[in-house]
């Protein structure tokens, strides 16, 4: 399992156990994480192979993780499980993410200095064997760079404006986001226009 998955030494545990319960219901496992607090946190993140979890899927899939958790009892304390969708912002967690998120932009952390720097920030440009490539901008050039998968710490998507659209989109065609049911959304620019016509 991806270490941008599960992180440490009890992640891995944990989603050793989880992740074929999950897999079983038909879903797939994005990212756990065991958060440290007063009260530990363990944080889920699951999919649809397609894309498109339902907050309904995520109470199915808490309840079957807490029952099976119950039993196999990985963790020593009391722990607060939450079961969430990984967003629009999502983290990108497998190899295959990189690849279906292709054309969008991201922000990618390294373990490891390449070049003097760990952070970029550019278009996802693929993967191409174990490497991602990412387009990233140097000295008014773009440039396209290939970073090991097995040297990604962290990666993410950016939050645009093309990214929403394209959620959007595909929530649309699920069927999953009906128009109808949303009020129409004010911009700020909206909300400005309208302050200075009362003025």
């Amino acid at each position: 399992m991806s270490d941008l998955i599960a992180k440490t030494s009890i992640d891995q545990r944990v989603a050793s156990i989880v992740a074929p319960v999950i897999e079983g219901m038909g879903f797939e496992l994005v990212r756990l994480r065991v958060m440290s607090g007063k009260t530990r946190t363990l944080q889920i993140m699951a999919d649809r192979p397609e894309g498109g979890i339902e907050v309904d899927d995520c109470a199915e899939i808490s309840t079957a993780v807490s029952a099976v958790l119950d039993v196999e009892d990985p963790l020593d304390d009391a722990y607060v499980l939450e079961v969430s969708s990984p967003g629009i912002d999502r983290p990108l967690t497998r190899l295959k993410d990189f690849a279906a998120w292709e054309g969008h932009e991201a922000r990618i952390e390294t373990t490891e200095l390449i070049d003097g720097r760990r952070r970029f920030r550019g278009s996802l440009a693929g993967v191409e064997g174990d490497e991602v490539l990412i387009e990233i901008e140097e000295n008014g050039e773009t440039l396209t760079i290939g970073l090991q998968f097995g040297w990604l710490a962290d990666a993410k998507l950016v939050l645009t404006e093309d990214l929403i659209a394209q959620m959007l989109r595909a929530r649309k065609a699920s069927g999953a986001f009906d128009e109808s049911k949303f009020d129409e959304i004010e911009t700020e620019a909206g909300a400005d226009d309208a302050a200075h016509q009362e003025d």
